[in-house]
């Protein structure tokens, strides 16, 4: 049997920072990762399958330094994102909030990003176990906290520390914290993917020249039906570019009327898969002018398979960890996401990080309030306009949009949502209120959905 001080259940951006952060102060860290192969990967590692942006800001979230970050990981630098929805456009050039780095924010290579942060882990003094699965855990509280992980193979790892960090699927994460909660209270009940959770899906394809907008994120809201669901691009390097979507799982096509939505069709008899989904993007965009398979070809040896992937994004209300118990839950297993579930590579890394640290230096007792402070203010931001527009149609969509470009438009402090910016346009007090009351609803961290104290410890 091994015994390590701390072990870490996923290798993704959380459980790397974890790692990380704890070798670097003495502990012995190990993660346990599961692995999957990806075309553009030469060794097994996490499923690494997200948007893979950062905003100007999302690097202090993050606690990163962007010069620390390696030139291959990056893809593009970025001057400003524009939202499209089915008549109305804005282009957004600043997040409004203060940041260091001095531009709107960048993409990068997640696979590439994800092996960085693993490499700075192992140079750290941590272990980095991939391919390796963990079937159960089994916690100890009497006279303090043991944890018994059982790997796939068998063998057992004893730990005095366990962080989970197994992403937005969170099978380990859910099977550990249930026997520590009541009834109504499980993380398997609040946590469960199929309702916690959206599907994404995306595709590298070549664009023409002429077409590739190298500094920009796009995305089209009110196109396709279903809660904060939306295609986007994002730009790579080389003249390809990531085409996907995000959309809740199971939706049903009879809750839709088809003549409302561009990328439905009235003869649709169930929701479009998102290979289709992309299809219909295209052609609505470009296929005047071009052949959309021949001219916006997929792109051999990018992304998980086939220049394509499938993944889940966490889309819930964070969960607090049972800390006594020597428990401490990141990243997208806590349910931390970015705004409208682009990803949340930012929260991630942060938990992790402050997660592994205090771990090492057997202060885990604080992690709770360590990542409110760090990340609050992001998840009130997230959750509170995840619910203003949780009901949103084309019309709702087409009307924020321009409201925010009148509100941009009068804007002279740099600010995108204020007081003052929303009387420069028709509805913009209705919706700026709306926003203020739903944050409201959030304050004194009532965001999160498990509070330490509901644990049974």
């Amino acid at each position: 049997m091994t015994d390590v001080d701390v072990a870490i259940v996923g290798g993704g951006p959380a459980g790397s920072a974890a790692a990380y952060a704890a070798a670097d102060r003495g502990a012995d860290a190990v993660v346990y990762e599961k692995g999957v192969p990806r075309d553009d990967r030469d060794r097994l590692g996490p499923d690494s399958t997200d948007a893979a942006g950062f905003l100007d800001y999302w690097l202090e979230v993050a606690d990163l330094d962007f010069a620390d970050i390696p030139e291959d990981v990056i893809e593009q630098e970025l001057a400003d994102a524009e939202f499209i929805g089915p008549d109305e456009e804005v282009v957004v050039d600043r997040t409004g909030i203060d940041a260091d780095y001095g531009g709107f924010g960048f993409t990068f290579q997640r696979a590439k990003f994800d092996d960085w942060l693993r490499d700075r882990a192992e140079a750290a003094g941590a272990d980095y176990e991939a391919g390796t699965s963990v079937k159960s855990v089994d916690s100890d509280l009497s006279g303090g906290h043991e944890h018994t992980l059982t790997l796939g193979d068998g063998e057992e790892v004893t730990a005095e520390y366990l962080v989970l960090a197994d992403g937005p699927q969170r099978q380990v994460t859910m099977r550990a914290l249930d026997p520590l909660l009541p009834e109504g209270k499980r993380a398997s009940e609040v946590l469960s993917p199929p309702s916690a959770n959206h599907i994404a899906y995306q595709e590298y394809r070549q664009f023409p020249a002429e077409l590739f907008d190298e500094d920009t994120l796009k995305f089209w809201w009110g196109w396709m039906p279903g809660e904060t669901a939306y295609p986007w691009v994002f730009p790579n390097r080389d003249g390809v570019a990531r085409v996907g979507l995000t959309m809740p799982i199971g939706l049903d096509i009879e809750d839709f009327d088809a003549s409302e939505w561009r990328l439905l069709r009235e003869d649709d008899d169930r929701i479009p898969s998102g290979t289709e989904y992309l299809r219909r993007l295209l052609e609505e965009l470009y296929g005047d002018e071009y052949d959309v398979e021949e001219d916006f070809p997929l792109v051999d040896g990018h992304g998980k398979s086939d220049s394509t992937e499938t993944y889940a994004i966490s889309s819930t209300r964070p969960i607090e960890s049972p800390t006594k118990a020597g428990i401490a839950v990141v990243g997208g297993a806590m349910g931390a996401t970015s705004s409208f579930h682009e990803g949340g590579d930012h929260v991630a890394h942060r938990t992790g990080k402050l997660a592994g640290r205090l771990a090492a230096e057997g202060n885990l007792d604080e992690y709770n309030a360590a990542w409110h402070d760090a990340i609050g203010d992001e998840i009130r931001r997230n959750v509170a306009m995840a619910d203003v527009v949780a009901e949103f149609g084309p019309d709702d969509w087409d009307k924020t949009i321009r409201i925010t470009r009148q509100m941009l438009e009068s804007s002279d402090s740099g600010s995108i949502i204020s007081k003052s910016n929303a009387r420069s346009a028709a509805g913009g007090i209705r919706l700026y209120t709306k926003y203020r009351r739903a944050k409201f609803r959030y304050r004194k961290r009532n965001y999160a959905q498990i509070r330490e104290g509901d644990y049974s410890l």
